[in-house]
């Protein structure tokens, strides 16, 4: 499997992303996923699911009302009711719909927003059980990602057998076709450009949240669909890890680390680094080589026929790093898989793994991060590899450097040279930790 990346153009000259491959090869595997299934049809309200159903996007804004809704019969083509003159605009400028016939006007309730005697949820039940009754599947199963209860209750009132889709869906999603690699590794390499951009960036005096307006400008800059979110994290922070970012200022002997969650076409990243600003501590110094070390590991087992059970026993326990059970430290020692949304199968985590182990397959694409705190309390090292599953192996697809600690910020200079990249900060030094005291 060829792994390439190319410019945002299209061009006449090479064969870049073919979009209808793209959207016709994931339209024939969900197809063939329902077949192998007991359902009669798909019923999605979910963002991502609709776009891997349709190949339509109407701005994130969407993502999280609930307001679409397609359904894909058993042997059929898939029906998608859209947001106003959203339908309207599909009709003009997606062929691959049908004009009217399978692009149509259509609204949820506005997560309950619409008054409940208004008739909305009965009306997209109505609309749903009419396309499984032209099909003779009326009778069968109907498998939903997402659902408000009114609307669970109309379809239930409309005499269908409502059951739990999602998970044929994303198995559907779990293979990625090669225009799909393509666009997740282009996705990968603006945010290398961003994590650039970033180092460049990064010293003391400037806040989290002015790193979180940087790369959000050089990803929309870059052509970037969707910035989800930026999560950085500094200093006495990072442990415990409060996945989120704040205000806080930067300061000189700082730990900081970054989580870039945007999309490329609706293929996203989820792509940590770490840095130390103007000088590591001898513990921050340690923290990052065991975080990598987990992390190599890690890399170095995954391959076709290996498992997440694999994977994950070479992770430390919860307790190894002070946490209870694996619940409480979930997501700090971690694996996901990454497509359309950033949490997609399979998933990599002593909570469930070791019981519940999942195969990898060629062509899977997933991020593992690791997490270690530094011996000093308070300071923290996270990493985070997006890799493509290969015949004999994986490539990594997140190139921006960690293989070491990388220092930012402005180098120091003192009479007798440049200041140690490796230090105590002053302030810890007349302190137990500082004088080594147990």
């Amino acid at each position: 499997m060829a792994i390439r990346t190319f410019g945002p153009n299209a061009v006449d000259w090479e064969q870049r992303v073919d979009l209808d491959r793209l959207r016709d090869a994931r339209l024939a595997r969900l197809r063939a996923t329902l077949e192998a299934s007991s359902l009669g049809a798909l019923l999605t309200f979910d963002f991502s699911n609709i776009r891997y159903l349709t190949a339509t996007h109407i701005g994130t804004w969407a993502m999280d009302k609930l307001i679409r809704f397609a359904v894909l019969p058993r042997g059929g083509d898939p029906v998608l009711w859209d947001f106003g003159s959203a339908a309207k605009h599909h009709q003009l400028f997606n062929p691959w719909l049908d004009g009217t016939e399978r692009a149509r006007a259509g609204i949820s309730t506005l997560r309950g927003a619409f008054h409940p005697g208004a008739g909305i949820a009965e009306e997209v039940a109505r609309k749903v059980a009419t396309v499984l009754r032209e099909h003779g599947l009326a009778g069968e199963p109907i498998g939903v990602d997402l659902v408000e209860m009114p609307i669970l209750a109309a379809l239930r009132a409309e005499g269908l057998d409502v059951v739990d889709g999602q998970q044929v869906f994303l198995e559907a999603r779990r293979i990625k076709t090669e225009d799909e690699i393509s666009l997740l590794t282009q996705a990968c390499s603006m945010v290398d450009a961003a994590y650039d951009e970033l180092y460049g960036f990064l010293r003391p005096g400037v806040r989290e949240n002015e790193c979180v307006g940087l790369v959000s400008k050089v990803l929309y800059d870059l052509g970037s669909e969707y910035v989800e979110g930026v999560n950085a994290i500094s200093g006495e922070r990072c442990s415990p890890h409060p996945h989120v970012y704040s205000d806080r200022v930067v300061r000189p002997g700082d730990p900081a680390f970054f989580d870039i969650l945007h999309s490329h076409l609706g293929y996203r990243t989820c792509y940590y680094r770490c840095f130390a600003v103007g000088s590591a501590s001898p513990a921050m110094r340690d923290a990052y080589t065991r975080c990598r070390e987990y992390m190599d590991l890690a890399i170095a087992r995954v391959r076709p026929g290996a498992t997440t059970a694999d994977i994950v026993e070479l992770w430390p326990t919860a307790q190894e790093f002070g946490f209870p059970d694996e619940e409480a430290a979930f997501a700090l020692q971690y694996g996901h898989g990454v497509g359309l949304s950033i949490w997609e199968k399979p998933i990599f985590s002593r909570l469930v793994s070791l019981d519940h182990p999942e195969t990898l397959e060629e062509g899977m694409v997933f991020a593992l991060e690791t997490y270690w705190p530094g011996g000093d309390g308070w300071s923290a090292a996270r990493i985070e590899e997006e890799v493509v599953v290969t015949a004999d192996g994986c490539e990594v697809i997140t190139k921006f450097p960690a293989e070491d600690l990388l220092v930012a910020g402005q180098r120091y200079w003192t009479v007798d040279g440049s200041l140690p990249t490796v230090r105590e900060s002053q302030s810890h030094l007349n302190t137990s930790a500082g004088r080594g005291e147990r």
